[in-house]
């Protein structure tokens, strides 16, 4: 996979697609970890469970959502 990433990109483009790769992965799980200690009705959670496996962007965009949610809530302070 990383010779196929190097062919297409060559060293410069595919050491940047890792990174991003890797970061993305990042943020999902950080994503899900946060999304995973909310307490909700469990109707509820369950759904939010199940966005957060099967659409993967869902928890990157919950986690940079409420990062500019709580950055919002310290400058009012």
């Amino acid at each position: 996979m990383l010779e196929t990433l190097y062919n297409y990109f060559g060293f410069v483009g595919s050491l940047f697609v890792s990174l991003l790769a890797f970061l993305f992965f990042v943020f999902w799980m950080a994503g899900v970890a946060g999304i995973c200690s909310l307490k909700r009705p469990l109707h509820r959670q369950i759904i939010f469970f199940s966005l957060a496996i099967f659409v993967p962007v869902y928890p990157v965009l919950w986690l940079i959502a409420d990062m500019i949610k709580q950055r919002k809530q310290l400058k009012r302070l």
